[in-house]
């Protein structure tokens, strides 16, 4: 059984410290078998940030939408008129009521802690707490689920960290900010939500940059090797701790180098 002491311990040789700003990815299952759970390693992370420290994750509801895999799933056996009815109870997103999709068990607590606040995008939102909470997650706007008017780029500014715990560079969503910066003519496509704007529930469509994760773990395998990653054991998981700003900025110059701009590509 692992503690909180002992993966506060962790995070410590993994070179965690008081008053950083972290973006957290994780799967709790890869820790091993963690005494309180989720809330154990939201407590154990934020006492190594200290009051001074924000920690953030990534909240992001895809299946609220009807151009994601997950809603493709989601009506793939349905009837016409099945498929009707449930795009008209599909819930409009929710900063407060929403759960995360995916995103593990730990972003879905931090996401419910007192204090934390949320971004407003109905598909990539973030989560935060800290003190610079407010900041990162304000302003998130429809048309930029995750460049420059996002979560991603104010934890740039804020020269923030990432922390992967548990899971690989595929999960790593700031390299998506690099697919708004490589190119002046990234590939766009058209994206819908359900959304409450004050008129009640409604669908919204907006046209942004067409994302793709598709070669995320290449793109990761390379950046493994600048010699700019800490590695180390939290719990039992594996953990890759690094600079936002340097993994964007290499991802930035790997994009421009292994994608073509006029290539579609899919989320």
């Amino acid at each position: 059984m692992i503690s909180n002491v002992r993966l506060s311990h962790d995070l410590a040789a993994l070179g965690l410290g008081t008053g950083q700003v972290v973006l957290l990815h994780s799967s709790l299952s890869s820790i091993g078998h963690l005494v309180g759970g989720a809330r154990t390693a939201v407590e154990a992370l934020r006492d190594r940030l200290g009051h001074d420290g924000t920690c953030a994750a990534p909240t992001g509801t895809a299946a609220n939408s009807d151009t994601s895999p997950h809603y493709r799933a989601a009506v793939a056996a349905m009837t016409a008129r099945e498929v009707v009815r449930h795009r008209a109870t599909m819930p409009a997103y929710d900063t407060e009521t929403t759960p995360s999709q995916d995103m593990g068990r730990i972003a879905e607590h931090l996401r419910l802690l007192p204090g934390a606040v949320r971004s407003a995008h109905p598909l990539t939102s973030f989560a935060a707490i800290g003190p610079q909470a407010k900041c990162i997650t304000d302003g998130h706007a429809r048309d930029c689920l995750l460049g420059e008017r996002s979560p991603l780029a104010r934890l740039y500014d804020a020269d923030a960290l990432i922390l992967l715990l548990g899971v690989g560079y595929d999960r790593c969503t700031a390299f998506h900010l690099a697919e708004y910066r490589y190119t002046d003519t990234p590939p766009r496509r058209t994206y819908r939500a359900v959304v409450d704007d004050g008129r009640g529930r409604e669908w919204c469509e907006f046209e942004d940059v067409d994302l793709d994760a598709g070669d995320f773990a290449a793109l990761g395998a390379d950046f493994d090797q600048t010699g700019v990653v800490r590695r180390g054991k939290v719990g039992r998981a594996e953990a890759r701790l690094f600079s936002l700003t340097a993994a964007v900025d290499f991802a930035t110059d790997w994009f421009a180098s292994h994608r073509s701009p006029q290539e579609r590509r899919t989320l």
